[in-house]
């Protein structure tokens, strides 16, 4: 559920038919967070509209005679950088919605459309805009009365980092933790961050987070050979913490046309656009899991103080030595902890024989309702013990993947990544 802005949403609507312009007006008449600041019936009246009046979104129809939206939101772009932009149109090809993400488009909505999922797609881009702007360096003047970056004001991306979050036992707790850690980064860093769900048959995350969109990673996967950036942007959800979100497929059957190679194009493609990816991973350890593996800054571990989950997570750091994983790049988190009862957190690190970074208590009452109610806990209640813990856990995340000077030890952990073997074929035979 969007989070209410606490200043009013300035709109401005382009179309070239009066009647469309109207029924939109009434379909927004009673939203109080959202203000019609201005209407336009072609392109070149609405660069000139959002010049002046400088809005938080324009809606503007793709289709219109002289000047059409592509062109008018490229120009916009310039006149009003803060600006984003709603694509309509009353066709939902492929084409259209690259070329409007193309154009700088941050949504795009098929004619017609109800009010419940216009107004949706308002706030979340509101909302996206708020997280970007809060994250802008110094902002300079492009031209008089056209706020913006200039060129040197705008700093060059470096590559983003990868968490992977993995359990080699079912039921530990992995989705919770990494839609709890995404938002935590988020909040910590004020960075871009981004959630993949890529437990691609029975993937939680989208009812984690309560997210209604119908776009998932088999959107990506189907233009493979043509994604860009831009065009992965368009299926990414935004989540009104401010993170985007990369769901798992609507339906079990579709996770078989996803393919390794298919994910790693994907995710390096994110890494690009992103400053903190987090991956939200199935238990088996397949052909997938281990590129995932292959691409993660740091793999963190979820168990639990249980001996079954303690037998193979102790299995799990046997075979990740010999696929020659650093084990320093490895975080074990200890889940569902109980005190007084069952298994101290020593008596597992002197068994694994790998320090424990972070220990969540068993909160099932919490957790429980935050599940149902599609509201991380982190969000839900931000002071209950286990989102401070979850808030703890991003800051031990970002102190270790934050570039400083290395010392000799932190020069051979980084070597023994980048000069990683092909690993060797222990998985031959998995299909």
């Amino acid at each position: 559920m969007a989070s209410t802005p606490t200043e009013k949403i300035r709109l401005l609507i382009v179309d070239d038919i009066p009647e469309t312009r109207e029924n939109l007006r009434k379909l927004l008449y009673f939203e109080p967070d959202i203000e019609i600041v201005g209407m336009a019936s072609d392109g070149r009246s609405a660069i000139e509209e959002a010049k002046r009046l400088q809005p938080h979104i324009v809606l503007m129809d793709i289709n219109m005679p002289d000047m059409d939206g592509i062109t008018a939101s490229q120009k916009i772009s310039q006149v009003a950088p803060m600006c984003q932009v709603i694509m309509m149109s009353v066709q939902s090809e492929a084409d259209y919605l690259r070329r409007s993400m193309l154009a700088g488009a941050t949504d795009f909505l098929t004619k017609p459309f109800t009010s419940e999922e216009l107004t949706s797609s308002i706030r979340r881009v509101y909302e996206m805009g708020a997280s970007r702007r809060l994250a802008m360096p110094v902002v300079q003047e492009v031209e008089e009365g056209a706020p913006g970056l200039t060129p040197s004001a705008r700093r060059p991306r470096k590559g983003g980092k990868l968490l992977l979050v993995y359990s080699p036992k079912g039921g530990t707790g992995c989705s919770t933790v990494a839609t709890n850690l995404a938002i935590a980064l988020h909040q910590v860093t004020a960075q871009k961050v981004a959630l993949v769900d890529a437990s691609f048959q029975f993937g939680d995350v989208d009812a984690l987070l309560n997210l209604q969109s119908n776009r998932s990673i088999a959107d990506a996967v189907s233009q493979i050979k043509t994604l860009d950036t831009m065009l992965l942007s368009a299926v990414l959800s935004a989540h009104s913490s401010g993170i985007r979100v990369l769901a798992a497929p609507p339906g079990p059957e579709m996770a078989e046309a996803i393919k390794a190679e298919d994910v790693k194009t994907i995710l390096t493609l994110m890494i690009q656009e992103f400053d903190l990816i987090v991956v939200d991973s199935w238990s088996n350890l397949d052909d997938m899991v281990l590129t995932l593996m292959d691409l993660a800054d740091r793999i963190l571990v979820v168990m639990t103080p249980e001996i079954p989950s303690i037998k193979d997570t102790k299995l799990f750091l046997e075979i990740a030595d010999a696929l020659q994983f650093p084990q320093e790049c490895i975080d074990l988190i200890l889940n569902k902890v109980v005190l007084r009862d069952g298994i101290r957190a020593d008596q597992i690190e002197s068994n694994l024989k790998h320090k424990i970074l972070i220990q969540l208590d068993f909160e099932p009452k919490g957790v429980r309702q935050a599940i149902n109610q599609g509201l991380p806990l982190i969000l839900a209640e931000p002071k209950h013990p286990l989102s401070q813990k979850f808030l703890a856990l991003a800051r031990e995340e970002v102190a270790v993947l934050e570039p400083q000077p290395r010392g000799e030890a932190e020069k051979e952990i980084h070597e023994a990544k980048s000069e990683r073997k092909p690993r060797p074929r222990l998985f031959g035979r998995m299909k």
